[in-house]
């Protein structure tokens, strides 16, 4: 069983939590794309793991893979591992691998990105990681790979071909070149090097092979669908594809062998950074929403912008990724709002679309068309039936499966790895939650 599962919005969907709670049925958990630049947030008994570039299903004891999609950053990959083993977290070679070809983010890519940033007009808001300049040198082949750090000779001939480029494209951005690689930040790369050697593999041999010996994968994206560097809010995305089939080239394994892909989205929607957001409320609901969905970046720790959810949006990521089940988290944060609202169209230059246009131009444009429901007052952190929910919040979930045409198999009510309610799609309905009938949203 190959299943992969991605972020239906912008990301931030609570990717870290679901893929920890869904690895206790897995045997293997990769990671197929990004960076550091991602963070997924796992509580487990109370104490929260923040993590970056490891696959959360480690923390469940499950084999964790970085492919040869992801971009590394050794610095803060060992800063990760110590953390997780000052924690009494178990990383060996038997439950650790990271693929000798994913490309290493260096120095200069950080001191561009930053620099770059700076110098935008029209900002990003991008992590500062040096993320999309890592990408560019893998596309351009000028990259650095895991592998060549395990060879000194090789690594330095390849620093010696490509730091003169590099010193030219900062000077011409406003960055001084001068000791722009000091010699011991590169010895302390390769000696960094030397303490990964251990974990290196080839991630699509390792897959394939357990898939053909019956045991089942779990892929994992960072950010979200509309993040995509092709199919995302453009120029407001990462530098690389998040969705579904991003997993069968960042990992190494063919399109047939999937056999499920699952969407993660919110109750309401977020944005880090700067980009369309049709829904983004600026006022006392959006307040509620960041305040108690704890809505700060786990990378950067900046605020979330928060909007009503957007069906429009996912209509349009549930076709890209394939979806075949949706995860729906942080319901929970839904709790004590009088009336739930949802976009489920837009209006666009005095018409009515149902989808959201192709162009960022125009879904910056877009407005919002809004149905609303009730809400209610109940906790639901401590429910684990889904006929235990309020009726209030069942007629929410139903609307979304009927709209969207994907049955919700997991609903998270609270930041606990236990907060989660499992739900059979072929569950009786409740006849009287029919709010597509009922006119409600």
């Amino acid at each position: 069983m190959f299943t992969i599962i991605t972020g239906a919005q912008f990301g931030d969907e609570g990717k870290g939590k679901i893929v920890d709670l869904l690895a206790e049925e897995y045997d293997l958990v990769a990671r197929f794309q990004g960076g550091d630049n991602a963070g997924h947030t796992v509580v487990v008994d109370e104490e929260t793991y923040k993590l970056h570039q490891i696959p959360s299903g480690i923390l469940a004891g499950k084999k964790a893979l970085i492919g040869p999609g992801v971009v590394l950053n050794p610095f803060s990959l060992t800063d990760e591992l110590n953390m997780l083993k000052s924690r009494g977290i178990s990383v060996t070679a038997e439950n650790f691998g990271i693929d000798l070809k994913a490309s290493i983010i260096m120095p200069y890519h950080i001191a561009m990105d930053t620099l770059g940033e700076f110098s935008e007009k029209d900002k990003i808001g991008t992590t500062k990681k040096g993320i999309a300049y890592a990408y560019s040198d893998r596309v351009l082949r000028n990259e650095i790979r895991l592998g060549d750090l395990f060879d000194e000779k090789l690594f330095y001939e390849k620093l010696k071909n490509l730091l003169p480029a590099k010193k030219e494209m900062i000077s011409k951005i406003g960055g001084n070149p001068d000791n722009l690689f000091p010699a011991e930040e590169a010895e302390r790369l390769l000696n960094i090097g030397k303490e990964l050697q251990e974990y290196a593999v080839d991630v699509s041999y390792e897959i394939n092979n357990s898939l053909r010996a019956g045991r089942k994968v779990l892929a994992e994206g960072a950010q979200g669908t509309f993040l995509d560097v092709v199919h995302g809010t453009q120029k407001y995305v990462t530098s690389s594809s998040t969705i579904a089939g991003s997993a069968c080239v960042g990992l190494g394994v063919g399109p047939s062998q999937v056999t499920k892909t699952i969407g993660l989205v919110k109750a309401y929607i977020t944005r880090v950074g700067n980009g369309p957001l049709p829904t983004e409320l600026n006022d006392e609901v959006g307040r509620h929403l960041a305040e108690v969905g704890r809505e700060y970046g786990t990378t950067t720790g900046r605020q979330r912008r928060c909007g009503w959810l957007d069906i429009p949006l996912l209509k349009k990521a549930i076709n890209l990724n394939g979806y075949t089940e949706l995860a729906l988290t942080k319901l929970d944060v839904l709790t004590g709002l009088e009336t739930i609202h949802m976009c489920v169209a837009y209006e666009l230059d005095g018409e009515r679309i149902d989808y959201p246009p192709t162009l960022t131009e125009d879904l910056e444009r877009c407005v919002p068309i809004y149905g609303e429901g009730h809400g209610w007052e109940e906790p639901l952190g401590d429910i684990r039936n889904y006929y235990d929910l309020p009726y209030n919040a069942r007629e929410l979930i139903e609307y979304v499966e009927k709209i969207c045409r994907v049955p919700v198999s997991y609903i998270s009510v609270g930041p606990e790895r236990n907060q989660i309610i499992k739900v059979d799609a072929n569950r009786p309905k409740d006849p009287r939650c029919n709010p597509i009938n009922r006119q409600l949203f």
